[in-house]
């Protein structure tokens, strides 16, 4: 088990682009943090200096305890998954996870013992016997995963290891990366583990804590609830939630001695004044400079009928269109010309049984559940 601590980590290639830009970091002893961000956030670059893959061009890395920057792989304690398995496909399941102990030296029995231990542990003794080519795209992920356990290492790294599968088995595997992290915890073999991802569902499921990155900087670090509720800013808000959180530039106006905003739709039309609680408003007066903010608001905070504590607002809107996911739909309107998306019950859509495309609707937006960030910086305001 080990803290890994980065200090200031950069990554500076010899043209001069800077792909990591001082990340500092502490993750826990036998935590599960999970790396996630769009393409080209540096998440791989970060996880690859870690394992001594890349090399740290400024700050300093911590494994343990002790300073790595300049240790080779097979000093730091790590075991790393890749996104491509490379399993050596002229041997055996059985020798695959046996190499490496070989290679160090291990005598054969502790060898058997390890690579028993690991298959049983991944439900996977019935393949031992195969070869790569006969393995499914799950069965080698679990092999790949195995290699990793037979070293018993400090720190367990994952390369985006489930995108080559389809989505049935992502799921499938997410939960079973996820039950062997907290087995090895019960069996008294804690792990740390750090995980990389682009996918934000895996990253909410299977963490423990996120560090959402953004062009080689950490935006927030914090748990999946804290993240959802609480996102410290505009990027974070709209990259944590599926689908994703409805951002839009707004005005602050009051009516009539009541504090609120207005969305600004880009083609002129002028959309509906929504009201802001008290609280809110209080809140807002402390940080705003200026009248110009982002309005947002989860599509789970918008309805197609009033909350049953009422608490929420009416508002009206012109009927978009309806994607159908089962027991739950997605409703695309528009105010004012700007475009939000609610996500709402499958019998809630009874609501909307006349209304054709282009038509006039009500949705009600519980607004006491609204962010609101700075225009300028994207920081969460209150």
């Amino acid at each position: 088990m080990a803290q890994v601590r980065l200090r200031g980590i950069e990554k500076v290639y010899p043209n001069g682009f800077k792909a990591v830009n001082g990340v500092d970091l502490d993750i826990r002893d036998g935590e599960f943090m999970v790396f996630v961000g769009p393409s080209g956030c540096a998440k791989s670059t970060l996880l690859r200096m870690i394992a001594g893959l890349e090399r740290i061009t400024g700050g300093e890395l911590e494994i343990g305890g002790r300073t790595v920057n300049e240790l080779p792989p097979k000093q730091r304690g790590i075991a790393m998954v890749f996104q491509n398995y490379a399993l050596y496909p002229h041997m055996k399941v059985y020798d695959n996870l046996a190499f490496g102990l070989k290679l160090a030296g291990l005598p054969k029995p502790e060898v058997d013992q390890r690579v028993r231990q690991a298959a049983q542990l991944l439900e996977m003794e019935a393949l031992l016997d195969r070869y790569p080519k006969q393995l499914s795209g799950g069965q080698a992920q679990r092999v790949a995963v195995g290699r990793a356990i037979v070293k018993k290492p400090e720190v367990f790294l994952f390369d985006e290891p489930l995108s080559n599968l389809d989505a049935k088995l992502r799921a499938s595997m997410r939960v079973r990366l996820t039950d062997l992290h907290r087995t090895l915890r019960d069996q008294g073999q804690p792990a740390t583990v750090i995980y990389v991802t682009h996918d934000q569902v895996e990253a909410m499921t299977m963490g423990e804590r996120i560090c959402v990155l953004k062009a080689g900087e950490i935006q927030q670090v914090d748990t999946p609830t804290a993240l959802y509720e609480r996102p410290a800013n505009a990027f974070v808000a709209s990259f944590i939630g599926s689908p994703e959180m409805n951002i839009h530039p707004a005005e602050r106006q009051d009516q009539d001695g009541r504090p609120g905003v207005r969305l600004q739709g880009s083609g002129g039309e002028v959309s509906p004044w929504l009201p802001l609680p008290a609280q809110r408003a209080q809140e807002l007066d402390r940080v705003l400079s200026g009248t110009r903010l982002q309005f947002g608001i989860r599509p789970e905070h918008m309805g197609l009928k009033p909350r049953a504590d009422g608490q929420s607002t009416a508002v009206a809107a012109l009927m978009r269109s309806v994607e159908h996911m089962g027991n739950e739909v997605f409703v695309h309107v528009s105010l004012g010309g700007v475009p939000l998306t609610a996500r709402v019950p499958a019998e809630d859509l009874t609501v909307l049984r006349d209304v054709a495309r282009g038509d006039a609707c009500t949705v009600h937006l519980h607004l006491s559940a609204a962010h609101l960030f700075d225009v300028h910086t994207g920081a969460r305001l209150c």
